[in-house]
């Protein structure tokens, strides 16, 4: 059985040896600048315990597939930090901040690339189905995107609309790497789209803990700055929610919304109004709920797979982690 340290191990040798073309510089360094600043890794990470599964030993042919989910979500963490005017990504600067937007945009176009180029390294007998699995996820994403960017001219946004942005912006991709490593396994249909649906709702946990980690979390654990979703008026889950339920406060709220955000200190005010809206609305302590139950529902599919108990906690322990951030 593949044990969680072979996991490990895998994985940082495999992104210690990744490698892109050494010139332009200027187009290649950023690549490597973003791959070198980290991340959990945790996409490549879900596709290798998928793999495990159902395998007993790690072959070289998951690997560049796991790769390609990692480097393609690079890119696109790329091109969302010059939409959003992040300036901090992983506690360092962002790529567009470092260098400039044109450049950001280019090398994040030529990440994408790449991560086809990885993709490609998954077997002859499923690399049809790995390819179509991969570009149909990759288009999602790009669709997520848009609606996410639709919604900010939007006063508000219904919860259901807001489900299916993140469903297609960031839970797709994480369902994509649970079924990329059943696919490369050879598991059986039913059991990869098992694991996709796994995927699928962690993945939709996994944003709202993010969302729940922009207004309460610690930039020094976060990794960026805190209250960028408020800032940027983003359409989070705490936004969101707080317009469902806000009441006589909705004034309040849109009141807090349209503050200046100009200098350091009037963020600083625009955050914290905001937030104390939210407490009052516990709309925090009802992101924490949500994910709850999105876990709940993850797990589910967990055991329609009839796993040993030991792989199965493979994929307890993986959704622990990725969503235990907030407690």
């Amino acid at each position: 059985m593949i044990q969680e340290n072979h996991i490990d191990a895998a994985l940082k040798e495999l992104f210690e040896n990744l490698k892109f073309t050494d010139e332009p510089k200027g187009l290649y360094d950023p690549l490597r600048y973003m791959m070198e600043i980290g991340g959990k890794r945790i996409r490549p990470r879900l596709c290798l315990t998928a793999y495990s599964l159902f395998k007993d030993n790690l072959d070289q042919s998951v690997l560049g597939p796991a790769a390609a989910l990692e480097v393609f979500h690079s890119f696109t963490l790329i091109h969302d930090d010059i939409m959003d005017k992040a300036d901090v990504r992983r506690g360092v600067p962002t790529v567009y901040r470092k260098w400039d937007e044109n450049t950001a945009i280019l090398s994040g176009d030529v990440m994408s690339i790449e991560s086809y180029k990885l993709i490609a390294k998954a077997p002859a007998e499923v690399l049809p189905e790995a390819l179509n699995l991969f570009s149909k996820t990759a288009a999602e994403v790009c669709e997520g995107q848009q609606y996410d960017m639709d919604f900010e001219d939007m006063e508000c946004v219904p919860m259901s609309d807001y489900m299916k942005m993140i469903g297609l912006k960031t839970a797709v991709l994480i369902a994509c790497s649970a079924k990329m490593g059943a696919v490369i396994a050879g598991a059986s249909s039913e059991d990869a789209e098992r694991l996709y649906n796994y995927g699928y709702n962690l993945g939709l946990a996994f944003q709202i803990a993010d969302d729940w980690l922009d207004t309460y979390g610690d930039p020094a654990v976060f990794g960026k700055a805190i209250g960028g979703d408020i800032v940027n008026n983003k359409k989070s889950w705490l936004m969101t929610r707080a317009f469902d339920k806000a009441g006589s406060l909705r004034e309040a709220l849109l009141e807090a919304m349209a503050m200046p955000v100009g200098t350091p200190e009037e963020r600083s005010a625009k955050i914290d109004t905001v937030k104390e809206i939210y407490d009052r609305l516990e709309v925090g302590e009802e992101a924490k709920q949500e994910i709850v139950r999105l876990h709940g529902l993850a797990m589910e599919y967990v055991a329609q797979l009839e796993l040993p108990s030991e792989k199965a906690a493979l994929l307890e322990d993986y959704a622990k982690k990725l969503i235990g951030r907030t407690k």
